[in-house]
């Protein structure tokens, strides 16, 4: 059996319209602690796998690794600690709760600044000044890591749209008044193209080549969204096997799920919702032994009920999960990575390699839906509704923009009545209001 493992790497946008001050450290964290940990274990294990890139994600690792950016946190850590002011030990505090209890501002700077880091760059004592070199270091190659490993043929490069919205709800936001009333009229098919074709533009800017693949933000397809992936140029997508089953006249089955589908000329790789979600949300309460045991017990399992051609893909976050684990999931991580490649049963395979040998052998017309299955998570909050009125409202008196599309993003809908954290709300209306300041002729890139 073939095994196709994604992982998708995914920041919104920090970057403040008017100030340029990044809100919140996530992707200067992640970046340093998960981004370039995954690459290390995935050369070390020589480990084939995809890597999917979100656009917007991309644009700020450049603007760290080019000093553009900075954060509070950075700021702090950059500092001497004995000139560490009380607000930015709040800051520090307040982002990395954990080490709320310490009084020393140099002790805190030295805990936060050691924690942004994988256990793999801790291997040995560094000093501040080592570590923040190192995390120049990480930066300025992190884009020449992604196409090393693509040259030695680790991994595919996939691409999503630009700034991570949810494609099918572009199109069509009426693809959830089903779930919950209360949506307004949103139907602009052209801002998806926008953020297809920007997206993919981008990363041909960036890699030097144009992607075929692309995982869809928050995994959301519909019959219209493979339709415009079709006319942006792509051939192959992914989401969960929840469409699938809602799409189809049959029962679910493994022979089903471990195939691909055709949809407008486009092919899609269904998710296997079980095995993805173990690893993003179960193992990390596991001794490691017992979770890798586990996933390939199942795995066996599994292969035993289909052909041997059949391709089951596992899909998640490659960044979120591993905080979690215990060692920054890197014992999980290279006992999976092992297990997986010493199993005769099993052949890693790349989904654009696999699909030059398999065609897809059915149709389908894909009813809407998201990895969650749903769009519940993104209009299911009366605060969420209330987003998707302000969109709809400035996309209606004002053209589109690249501060509107940048507003359609999906993290905007899914913190939305659910976190405490200002900042998400504090970007969307910012960037909504700079999009109302547009005048004139419809905007241009």
């Amino acid at each position: 059996m073939y095994l196709n493992f994604i992982w998708h790497f995914h920041q919104p946008v920090y970057r403040h319209p008017r100030s340029d001050e990044y809100l919140l450290p996530w992707v200067n964290f992640h970046t340093t602690k998960n981004y370039w940990q995954m690459l290390r274990l995935i050369e070390e294990r020589e480990f084939s796998c995809t890597i999917n890139l979100v656009p917007c994600l991309l644009e700020q690792i450049k603007d760290y690794a080019e000093n553009k950016a900075r954060d509070a946190v950075l700021n702090a850590l950059l500092k001497q600690p004995d000139r560490l002011n009380e607000r930015e030990i709040i800051k520090l505090k307040r982002f990395f709760p954990r080490f709320q209890g310490i009084v020393s501002a140099s002790e805190l700077q030295k805990k936060v600044l050691h924690f942004f880091f994988s256990p793999l760059d801790l291997s040995e004592r560094k000093s501040r000044e080592g570590l923040l070199s190192l995390r120049e270091k990480i930066f300025s190659t992190m884009i020449d890591y992604f196409l090393k490993l693509k040259r030695k043929n680790l991994v595919e490069l996939t691409v999503s749209p630009y700034y991570h919205p949810i494609l099918p709800l572009l199109i069509n936001l009426r693809s959830a008044s089903d779930e919950v009333s209360g949506l307004p009229d949103f139907n602009h098919p052209e801002d998806a193209s926008w953020q297809l074709q920007e997206g993919k533009g981008y990363f041909q800017k960036i890699f030097g080549y144009s992607p075929s693949g692309l995982w869809p933000s928050e995994g959301a397809l519909s019959l219209a969204t493979c339709q415009e992936l079709t006319r942006a140029g792509f051939n192959l997508t992914f989401t969960d096997e929840s469409l699938l089953w809602k799409s189809l006249d049959q029962p679910a089955s493994l022979e089903l799920l471990y195939q691909p589908f055709d949809c407008s000329s486009v092919n899609i790789l269904f998710r296997d919702r079980e095995l993805s979600d173990l690893i993003g949300f179960e193992y990390h309460r596991w001794p490691a032994n017992e979770a890798v045991s586990d996933f390939i017990r199942r795995l066996e399992q599994k292969a035993e009920k289909v052909q041997e051609q059949a391709v089951c893909s596992i899909i998640l976050d490659g960044e979120n999960p591993w905080g979690g684990y215990e060692n920054n999931g890197i014992d999980f991580l290279r006992l999976l990575f092992g297990k997986i490649k010493e199993n005769p049963r099993f052949q890693l395979v790349h989904p654009s390699d696999y699909l030059r040998s398999h065609k897809s052998a059915m149709s389908l017309k894909l009813k809407p839906g998201t990895w969650m299955s749903s769009f519940f998570k993104w209009v299911g909050h009366p605060d969420k509704v209330a987003a998707w009125k302000r969109l709809a409202e400035c996309r209606r008196k004002h053209p589109f923009s690249r501060f509107m599309a940048i507003a359609e993003g999906s993290d905007w809908f899914w913190w939305a009545g659910e976190t405490e954290e200002k900042e998400f709300d504090l970007l969307f209306t910012r960037y909504l209001y700079r999009a109302s300041r547009i005048k004139g002729q419809k905007w241009k890139n």
